[in-house]
C-alpha cells in the first residue's frame, strides 16, 4: 500500500512539475516571477494610462466665456479638458484648429466629465458677444466649450509665461496676431498631460492643425477619462 501512495505521489509531483515549471521558468525570463502572490492572471493595473506624461499643474486662470460667466481651473475640477489659444478673426490656422477641435467636441459630445477651452489672444476685438457669435456659427452645441476673454496682457502672460505656447501682436502678419496651433491636455487633477514620441521624449501639446495630432489626443484624453 505505502508503495502505491508513494507511486501516486510521485505521478502527481509529476504532472505539476510538467503544467507549472514552463510557467515559472516563462515567467522569470520575462522577469514579471513577482508580480503577483501565485501563478494566476496578472493584472495590467492601468498600464496604459501611465504611458502618460505628468508635465506640471495647469496655469491658474479666471476668465469670461462667451455667457459672461466667469470661468476658472476650478469650473473643470474633476474634468479632462483641452485648452488651445486662438481669436475669431484669425485668417491663417484658427479656422483649421476650429475644425479639430469640433471633431474632438463631436467625438466626447455629452460627456459631462469632458470639456474645451478656447482662450481669445484678441480680446479687444473678442468680447463675449462677438464670441457667443462665433460660437454659434461654427456650430458648437456643447454647453462644455467655453470662449474665453479678459485682459491682454492677461491672457498673454498665460500664454507665454504660463503655457509657454507664443502668443503675440505682430501687424506684418496677417490678421495682427501670431500664436500657436498646438492643443494643450489637462488631466482630472489638473496636470497638463502628453504621450512620449518615437523617440521616448514628451510631446510636450499636441498638433491642432495635423488629423495625427488631433487623433493622438483623441486617444489620450480616452486614457485619462478612464483613470
Amino acid at each position: 500500500m505505502k508503495n502505491k501512495s508513494y507511486i501516486g505521489i510521485s505521478f502527481i509531483i509529476l504532472v505539476f512539475g510538467i503544467l507549472v515549471v514552463p510557467t515559472i521558468v516563462e515567467r522569470v525570463q520575462k522577469g514579471t516571477v513577482t508580480s503577483a502572490d501565485r501563478l494566476d492572471k496578472v493584472q495590467n493595473g492601468g498600464s496604459d494610462n501611465e504611458s502618460l506624461v505628468k508635465i506640471g499643474p495647469c496655469p491658474k486662470f479666471e476668465l469670461t466665456n462667451q455667457n459672461n460667466v466667469t470661468i476658472t481651473n476650478d469650473t473643470f475640477k474633476g474634468k479632462v479638458f483641452v485648452i488651445e489659444f486662438f481669436f475669431t478673426s484669425c485668417p491663417t490656422i484658427c479656422p483649421k484648429m476650429n475644425q479639430s477641435m469640433l471633431a474632438i467636441e463631436k467625438q466626447f459630445f455629452g460627456n459631462p466629465n469632458f470639456g474645451i477651452v478656447s482662450i481669445s489672444i484678441d480680446p479687444e476685438t473678442d468680447t463675449p458677444k462677438v464670441l457667443k457669435k462665433h460660437a454659434t456659427a461654427l456650430g458648437v452645441t456643447s454647453s462644455n466649450w467655453h470662449f474665453l476673454t479678459g485682459s491682454k496682457d492677461y491672457i498673454f502672460n498665460l500664454a507665454n509665461k504660463g503655457f509657454n505656447l507664443y502668443a503675440g501682436e505682430n501687424s506684418k502678419v496677417s490678421g495682427g496676431f501670431e500664436h500657436s496651433g498646438l492643443f494643450a491636455l489637462i488631466d482630472r487633477n489638473g496636470f497638463i498631460r502628453c504621450r512620449k514620441d518615437q523617440y521616448g521624449n514628451p510631446i510636450l501639446y499636441y498638433d491642432g492643425l495635423e488629423a495625427k495630432g488631433v487623433k493622438e489626443i483623441q486617444e489620450d484624453i480616452k486614457l485619462l477619462l478612464n483613470e
